[in-house]
């Protein structure tokens, strides 16, 4: 059986991710979360009770161990099903202007993002390669491509996965295997929960922040078949602002 893996898929994008790839491509679906089992079990339970199948997965994306261990154990106990799909969907924001920044907050949103990138996709590649197909899916943002101010740790860390994107894709693509970006700019989210949302929506031509519904759809077509000729491409979804 196919499965998809969703890093950060407890909540917000990574969630409507999960589901709609479920939904779409009746995948076996990894809910991956670190602290909040209750969030993720709520996940898996509305993907379940939608007709659809998956397990939760707890691992911090940014320790090496954690990853392998646990994606090890699932393989063993699941040698029926393969991840033939890969969201790396997790990151997390602390903003704050780079001449104040503590150096924790810098690391810890590159090694989420871009460490966590790196790890989750080593262990999830090698069964790929064998098979000669797959998907990888990098959550990104228009942080990463245009620069924010106060958000040189996040731009960084988005940045980083962005040219890892354009770079694995040229080495995995002659074994059928695809990776893509898709960078989201304003979308309703916990992340987004205390901005201005009525102000800034004047700053987008379609006068209005997405939904994660909409950055889900745009995942699942990239998963499918019917994108096996794209790879290494960064796909805005925002509204029309551009970098």
């Amino acid at each position: 059986m196919e499965a998809a893996l969703v890093t950060g898929s407890s909540r917000g994008l990574g969630k409507a991710i999960a589901k709609q790839l479920s939904a779409d491509h009746k995948l076996h679906i990894l809910v991956n979360y670190v602290t909040n089992q209750e969030a993720a079990q709520e996940t898996l339970n509305e993907i379940i009770s939608a007709g659809g199948s998956g397990d939760i997965l707890g691992f911090n994306v940014q320790v090496k161990s954690e990853v392998d261990e646990a994606l090890n154990n699932w393989h063993k106990q699941n040698q029926d099903k393969q991840v033939s799909v890969l969201v790396n969907n997790a990151g997390i924001a602390k903003d704050n202007l780079f001449m104040w920044m503590p150096e924790s907050d810098w690391d810890e949103v590159l090694n989420i993002s871009a460490k966590g990138m790196f790890n989750v996709t080593q262990n999830i590649l090698q069964p790929m390669l064998r098979k000669r197909s797959g998907r990888i899916i990098n959550i990104v943002s228009l942080s990463g491509l245009k620069g924010v101010p106060g958000q040189t740790n996040y731009s960084a860390a988005k940045g980083a996965v962005i040219a890892a994107t354009r770079s694995l894709a040229q080495e995995v693509a002659k074994r059928n295997i695809t990776v893509n970006a898709v960078a989201p700019g304003f979308i309703q989210t916990d992340m987004t929960a205390s901005l201005d949302e009525k102000e800034l929506s004047k700053l987008i031509p379609m006068q209005r922040f997405g939904t994660p519904e909409d950055v889900a759809h745009l995942v699942s077509f990239l998963a499918s078949e019917k994108a096996s000729y794209i790879t290494g491409e960064i796909v805005n979804i925002n509204g029309g602002i551009h970098s």
